[in-house]
């Protein structure tokens, strides 16, 4: 049968017309999706999704999208009894202000995309100071402090993830106003979450933080993972911790490598006597596979400010690369609080000042308020299969006068020097303590130990946190 050249057109139309028709239809013959799915995992799904262009969000890297973001949040923040939501920040870039993040929440950054911190002082919000520290750590702010670029008080299960996506603080302008002593209030985090329970920040790039990186506060049940944190050496950018798990309960931080101007984990529990009245410790906290460079800060920091107490704090498998120190203690009489149960294996450390480092003399207090019978309590510190090399000075170990820094064991600690090493290898006052197969050889206050009365131990259960499941979750990005 001889078809025409017009019947064919036709029947090409009507095809056409088919496939359009049956677009979305959940069949295998005609299913044609728009969609690729992307898996991830979280500690939760969401139900419903939303993509910032929904709300007028444009990626041109220009345009502000402030209003953007909080009317996708203030929106989404409806499924929150229905199953959740998900906003997805596709590939482009995002200028953007200070928003606030919602419960039963995801921001998905798809790969590609690139969130802005906007150098414009108005689309940042004052907030409160924190209230166990009783003012800002830049400065005191009549009560205020600008708020984080991405910021959460009183959620449940938020998650704030991607496909490598990256934030960039763009904090340039803020560290130019700290070093010319501009600043009224506190400069911003890039990411803080208050007062909730069930967060998880991973998969992302993180740069150029005006201040601290991830804050969670006064939180628990906390995933930190996978996520790669770069910010310049001090003193180009001050202060810019990468993670600062604070007053904080149930963490898991691991598998991120972090580059920045100040401590690489920076462990906190609040401020002379607003910490004290607070009295929430941090505890329960797992940290490893964690790669840090900071040549003028530590790759572990417990304190300065550790006033509501530090506890259960466990380190393993962390690596520090030319960093001033490899784990520091720092406190002060006026703190209070206490540093205790702390346990640390397997890290290694190259090109280092210092490769343990504690004081009972870090100063900077709030205000003159501070109580000079608070005396904090260090105690059951542990550090065991350590191995550095090309370091200059072993060990700087200073407690306080009358109230020794106690229970500090170190076990199969090796240290190798570097080309021009100091001559004092080990400097310690006011501490307490014993070593097993140690190099070099310790000082008098840390005396050789038999293996069976060493005394280091690293804890054989489980902390909660390492037990929370993580779902496969399915992202749909265009």
């Amino acid at each position: 049968m001889k078809v025409s050249r017009i019947n064919i057109q036709v029947l090409l139309v009507v095809v056409v017309g088919i496939l359009s028709i049956s677009d979305g239809i959940e069949t295998d013959k005609f299913r044609a999706p728009k969609l690729k799915p992307r898996k991830y995992l979280a500690i939760s799904c969401r139900n419903h999704s939303a993509s910032i262009t929904d709300f007028g969000g444009v990626g041109d890297g220009k345009t502000s999208n402030t209003k953007a973001f909080k009317a996708a949040v203030e929106h989404l923040s409806k499924f929150a009894n229905s199953g959740g939501a998900e906003l997805v920040v596709p590939a482009g870039r995002w200028l953007t202000g200070s928003f606030n993040l919602t419960s039963y929440f995801t921001l998905f950054l798809a790969e590609g995309a690139v969130i802005l911190g906007t150098e414009d002082p108005s689309e940042w919000p004052l907030i409160s100071v924190l209230p166990s520290y009783g003012r800002g750590r830049d400065a005191p702010g009549n009560g205020s402090r600008y708020s984080a670029l991405i910021y959460g008080t009183n959620l449940t299960d938020v998650v704030v993830t991607g496909n490598n996506g990256t934030i960039d603080g763009q904090g340039q302008i803020w560290w130019d106003k700290f070093h010319n002593d501009q600043l009224n209030y506190t400069r911003p985090y890039m990411i803080e979450i208050l007062f909730s329970d069930r967060v998880q920040i991973s998969n992302l790039t993180l740069l150029n933080s005006p201040s601290w990186f991830v804050h969670p506060v006064y939180s628990s049940n906390i995933i930190i993972k996978g996520l790669r944190i770069v910010a310049p050496y001090n003193p180009v950018s001050p202060n810019t911790d990468g993670i600062d798990p604070d007053s904080c309960t149930n963490t898991l931080i691991e598998d991120c490598y972090i580059e920045s101007g100040d401590d690489c984990v920076a462990v906190k529990s609040g401020w002379d006597q607003y910490g004290i009245a607070v009295g929430m410790p941090t505890t329960k906290l797992l940290v490893r596979r964690v790669t840090c460079v900071s040549p003028d800060s530590a790759g572990i920091a417990l304190g300065s400010e550790m006033s509501g107490g530090i506890q259960d704090v466990r380190v393993e498998d962390f690596t520090a690369i030319n960093t001033q120190a490899g784990v520091r203690i720092k406190t002060a009489i006026g703190r209070g609080g206490y540093v205790k149960d702390v346990f640390m294996r397997r890290m290694v450390m190259k090109t280092m000042k210092y490769v343990l480092w504690m004081t009972g003399a870090y100063g900077s207090h709030p205000d003159e308020s501070f109580d000079p019978k608070a005396i904090p309590v260090i105690n059951n510190i542990n550090y065991i299969d350590m191995v550095a090399e090309n370091v200059n000075m072993t060990a700087n170990l200073a407690g306080l006068a009358g109230h020794p820094f106690t229970g500090i064991c170190l076990s199969n600690v090796a240290v190798g020097m570097s080309v021009k090493p100091k001559k004092i290898q080990w400097n310690c006052t006011d501490i307490e303590g014993t070593a097993h197969n140690v190099t070099p050889q310790t000082c008098s206050l840390l005396p050789d130990g038999n293996e069976a009365n060493a005394g280091c131990h690293f804890p054989t259960d489980r902390l909660p946190i390492e037990d929370l499941p993580l779902k496969l979750c399915t992202h749909r990005s265009t």
